[in-house]
Order: structure tokens, then sequence, then C-alpha cells
């Protein structure tokens, strides 16, 4: 139970605290969010991506509104019953009719909450850094009462204008090594990516899921971290770690899956069964925490390339899988329509492994049926056609594009 003194003092310097707050540049999905009444807006993403900054952007001029982070430490302990004094205190300030609640999953049975301040038409946005812990009571408590969205780090595109500079090769590669954290643009400094890193495996996983050995954790994290653009399997990571029970592995991929660490991607085939029991491939949030955590990975350009363009093909709300039959291609990209596209990444297409990135690209072609691809690499731009089989009319066509301008041409697909 938390005093209402202490509460109302703590949602005063709060809400002083987050009108004070730099509004940053402009987040490319901030036009995408609807905020309606009777209906939650529900944003989640890696903890310090920038979500405050998104909600300090919804607030704009705006001076009626409720506000509350609940990983403040002025009111540890926030009990479902504690909401009632909050909302006396929201009313005591003035009237609303918007409130914005940080990191509200903290809070057990908080969803009952936001089903009462819907039903009074209130128009509701919360942040998380948990994807689990959000979806179940929304799913349960808040089924067709809320919309979805999934928070970043910076694009490129954002990147460039954070640091006011213009597109290039040389701006591209200092994104590619420095990735997108919003704090590390602003300091230029490994230990907060990799402090993010230890907050990430200490807060969101190790204590909220009461597990005892912090050390494997931490250990099977970085080894994921360092491995991105693999293939792993539950039963080989079970052996390496000499672990008991493959349940175990599982359930720690899907913390770092839950706190937007790691990312897994299925092998394309239309048979689910398929999906379900062929490796995996794993990627990560972000490519200066893969650098600034992985001392092995710093001269791994291709990886680093290819788990940009993962990334950027997750901002586009793009369902991702990897094809690999007798030939492999690093991403097929499923949208809401059900289209699929094509890409291979590699750092550079040269003589050495032209024939296996083409001939891996043809073959995820001719299995989905698709007439186009892109090879995506640092700096090559080319076409490459190739006759259809026999009896068909036309050419397949793959595009060879820089990474760098691939990005920027999708960006307006966030909107």
């Amino acid at each position: 139970m938390i005093l209402k003194e202490t509460l109302a003092e703590t949602v005063t310097a709060q809400k002083e605290f987050i009108l004070s707050t730099d509004r940053g540049i402009e987040r490319k999905m901030l036009g995408e969010i609807k905020l309606a009444p009777g209906f939650a807006s529900v944003i989640s993403g890696i903890r310090r991506a920038g979500k405050s900054t998104l909600l300090r952007q919804l607030i704009a001029d705006k001076k009626e509104f409720a506000y509350l982070n609940f990983e403040d430490v002025r009111i540890f302990g926030f009990e479902l019953k504690d909401f009632k004094r909050l909302e006396d205190i929201f009313s005591s300030q003035g009237g609303y009719d918007l409130c914005f609640f940080d990191e509200l999953q903290n809070v057990e049975g908080w969803e009952r909450y936001i089903r009462t301040l819907l039903d009074n038409k209130k128009t509701v946005v919360i942040t998380g850094s948990n994807a689990s812990l959000l979806s179940k009571e929304l799913g349960s408590k808040l089924t067709g009462r809320h919309l979805r969205y999934e928070l970043f780090p910076f694009s490129y595109n954002e990147t460039l204008s954070f640091r006011q500079t213009k597109p290039s090769l040389q701006s591209f590669e200092e994104y590619l090594y420095g990735g997108g954290m919003p704090e590390y643009l602003k300091n230029n400094n490994d230990m907060i990516l990799q402090e993010l890193f230890n907050d990430i495996i200490a807060r969101d996983i190790t204590v909220r899921y009461n597990l005892r050995n912090p050390k494997l954790v931490k250990e099977l994290a970085l080894y994921l971290l360092s491995n991105v653009g693999k293939e792993f399997s539950f039963q080989r990571l079970k052996k390496l770690y000499e672990l008991g029970s493959v349940n175990t592995v599982i359930s720690l991929i899907g913390y770092y899956e839950d706190s937007y660490l790691l990312f897994t991607v299925p092998q394309f085939d239309f048979s689910l069964r398929n999906r379900l029991v062929n490796a995996k491939k794993v990627y990560a949030i972000d490519t200066g925490l893969i650098r600034a955590n992985s001392a092995s990975f710093s001269q791994d350009k291709g990886r680093l390339l290819e788990n940009i363009v993962f990334i950027h093909l997750k901002r586009l709300r793009r369902e991702v899988f990897y094809f690999k039959k007798n030939n492999e291609c690093d991403f097929i990209a499923r949208d809401k329509n059900k289209k699929l596209e094509l890409f291979q990444v590699c750092f550079e297409l040269n003589e050495d492994n032209k024939d296996r990135e083409i001939n891996g690209m043809l073959a995820a072609m001719e299995y989905t049926k698709n007439k186009t691809g892109t090879i995506l690499t640092l700096n090559q731009s080319d076409e490459l056609d190739f006759d259809l089989s026999a009896g068909q009319a036309g050419k397949k066509i793959i595009h060879v594009k820089p990474v760098w301008q691939w990005l920027l041409e999708n960006d307006k697909g966030l909107m």
C-alpha cells in the first residue's frame, strides 16, 4: 500500500518532469498511433528505446492529462488497491480524459483498472518493456479494446535526423556499428550498451521470473548474441550447457524474446509442422548492443548487415522467415496481405560468393513462385535477370541494392 501523500507527490513530480522533458526527434511511428476514447494504445519495446520520449511527443502541448511511471522507486510495491487512491489524486488535479502509464505491467491486475477507464470512455496509452506480460492481460481482459504498437531503436533515417547528418556510406557504417539506441547515440559510450544488456538480464529476466541461475541466464544470452544469423536448436543448447531439461532452454529464449533482447526466426515452409520442428535462427534488437557485448563480433560485418535488415523488416511489421532447402536465402518476409518478399544479405557480392548468393535467391524464388528478389549489400547496385522455367514467359529479376538506400526507401512504410 502506498500512502496517498507519497502517491500525490510522485504524480505531481512526474508530471512536471515529463512536461520538462525534451521531445527529441519525432519518431516515425508517431503519426501511426491513433488515440481514441474507450481504447488503449499499447506501446511495447526494449528498455531505453525511447518509449517515454514517444509519450512526451503524444502529450505534445496538452495540459489536462494523467501520467504515472510505475518504475519510480517512490511507489515501489504499488498494488491493485492503490489505483483508487491514484484515481482520487488524478481527479483532484483537474479533469482529464487522457491517461499515460509507463511500465504498467509491473502492477499485478492492472488490466482491471484500465478496463474501468475504458468503460468510462477515457483514452489510455500504456508502455511496457515486456511483450508477454502485456499481451497476456490484454488478450484476456481488453479484447477488442486495444491497439498494439512495437517501438524499436532508431532506424537509419531517424538516426540521420538525430545526428543532423545526410545519407552516405560513412553515416551508414557508423549506424551499422553503433546501432540506434538513443542514449548511446548521445554519448558514444559502449558502457551504456553493456549496462543496458546487464539491466535486461537482471531486472527484466532474472528478477522478474525469479530465476535461480543468473550466470546461465547471462551466458546463454551472450552466446546467442554472438551468433546472430546462425541456426540453433534447443537440444544442442541443452547439451552445450549440460542442462537437465530442454524446457529450461525454451523458457530462457522465450524470456529473451519477451524482453525484446533477441528474436528467433523459423525456417520457411508451407507446412506448419515443419516450421515448428526445423532449426531456428536468432537475431538481436540492435547491432550496437551486439558489438558492445560480444568481443568476437567486431569484424563480422556481414552478419551485422543481416541483423540491420532483419530489424527493419520487423519495424515494417513483416513476419520473417529464413529459407533453406538445397540452397539458402536469408529472409522471406510476409506482409499483412500475405505477400512475400525475398532478401539475400551479404557485405559484398563478389566472384567468390556470387553463385551461392544468387542460387540461394533463385531457389527461394522458385519455391515461393516469386518473380523478383533483392540482394542487399553494403554499397553495390545491379540488376540480374534469368529465364523462367520452361514453358513460362518473362524473366526472374534480382535487384542488387545498397542496404542504406533500401532502408531509406522503405522508411516511409513505417507510417
